[in-house]
């Protein structure tokens, strides 16, 4: 693979096999982090979560015992 200048980053080109490999699509969030010096991990996240809901989600506290979500009776409030 070869970097390229895109802007003011450095960008990489992902080949077709993994792309498919992985499930990509244009679009998609992945996560890349170094194994090494010379080995990176590329992972595709979850869909449509970022960095934000992950956080968001952790400060998320758990819903009282018997907790039903009734959409009518929020309206109605």
């Amino acid at each position: 693979m070869q970097i390229s200048k895109w802007g003011n980053s450095l960008a990489v080109r992902l080949p077709k096999k993994l792309v498919e490999k992985l499930g990509l699509a244009e679009g998609d969030h992945v996560h890349v982090t170094s194994a090494d010096e010379q080995t990176i991990v590329v992972s595709k996240d979850k869909v449509g979560e970022g960095d934000f809901l992950r956080q968001l989600r952790a400060l998320q506290k758990p819903r009282p015992k018997g907790f039903v979500w009734n959409r009518d009776d929020a309206n109605a409030r």
